[in-house]
């Protein structure tokens, strides 16, 4: 069943953290669409105000700029909200080994206060975002939730954290939370601007300008790219899921594998270029390959994904060549 026949009680009210940045806007913009009331709370640090400008006329939408790490925000921005969808983090694992206070205090500190204002206020149920880097070092594809091994940055090791609170939340407090573990999520809106920007976009725009990116390391490693509708499903789907799977988490990929250095040739073929790379040294950090067992998610939360790597890579390739 695809996510748009998903029904929700009809005063509904969703808030999303974060929804003025790349995931967060691409749900408000559905559920929008679904005839329900949206909340935004984001201090656009890292979000995009055309990201919250464009709803802005909507009865239905509520922008707040505030701070997770605010606790009256977060409490006063869960009053009548029956879901939240917490996407508010400072991503990036680069800038998280340069920066590991600031992502103690964004990402733990945020989506704790996040959590409890939610349960002061009686939210039914409270999604969150995770990460694959949670798995570290672990060698085994593909990666299966409950094998995870050493972390190997500050990014990754604040998001094993928020699933450690989610999981006490759920046994102490009874607050229903899902999370939710992206695998590199790509699509429209994603920013391809900034020394942290997702390989993706940063790809697309300088081949659209004829300049040569530059991959970091032999460009071997492989990820699970995810199209962003597969993961506005899987947030939707986790708004209805069984109290019985709550305090756990889900990786939410499609199930695919790619190679950097394949990916960069695909981009140059659909593009109608001939561009040759540069390459650098590997990122500190980074995972080496990542590839998604979604069977769980699959099982418990009816997660289904429509879009694989080639048809959400066309048409993120469309947006960009339309909006850049």
């Amino acid at each position: 069943m695809g996510y748009r026949e998903i029904e929700f009680p009809i005063d509904s009210v969703f808030l999303v953290t974060g929804g003025a940045g790349f995931i967060g806007s691409n749900l408000c913009e559905v559920i929008l669409s679904m005839g329900y009331k949206v909340k935004c709370l984001d201090n656009l640090s890292t979000g995009k105000q055309e990201n919250v400008d464009m709803f802005i006329e909507n009865s239905d939408y509520t922008f707040i700029k505030g701070d997770i790490t605010d606790f009256d925000t977060c409490v006063s921005a869960c009053e009548g909200v029956s879901y939240v969808l917490n996407q508010a983090a400072w991503g990036s694992v680069p800038r998280s080994i340069e920066m590991p206070l600031s992502y103690e205090e964004v990402n733990i500190r945020g989506t704790l206060n996040m959590m409890e204002a939610a349960r002061q206020q009686g939210v039914k149920k409270f999604v969150y975002a995770s990460s694959s880097s949670v798995y570290g070092d672990h060698p085994v594809l593909p990666k299966v939730e409950g094998q995870e091994g050493n972390l190997l940055s500050p990014y990754a090791l604040t998001k094993r954290v928020c699933e450690e609170y989610g999981k006490l939340y759920t046994k102490l407090y009874n607050l229903d939370t899902y999370g939710l573990r992206y695998f590199n999520v790509f699509g429209k809106r994603q920013d391809p601007n900034g020394a942290y920007a997702a390989v993706i976009p940063k790809f697309l725009k300088l081949l659209l300008n004829d300049t040569a990116p530059t991959i970091n390391g032999d460009g071997k490693q492989s990820r699970d790219f995810t199209y962003i509708e597969n993961v506005v499903e899987a947030n939707l789907k986790a708004c209805k899921a069984s109290h019985e799977v709550a305090g756990q988490v889900f990786n939410i990929a499609y199930g695919g594998r790619e190679y950097l250095i394949d990916l960069y040739y695909e981009m140059c073929d659909i593009l109608g270029k001939q561009i040759e790379p540069h390459f650098g040294p590997e990122r500190v950090g980074d995972i080496k390959h990542s590839n998604a067992d979604i069977s769980k998610a699959k099982k418990f939360l009816g997660y289904d994904p429509d879009y694989d790597f080639a048809s959400g890579l066309k048409l993120a390739i469309k947006w960009y060549k339309e909006n850049l």
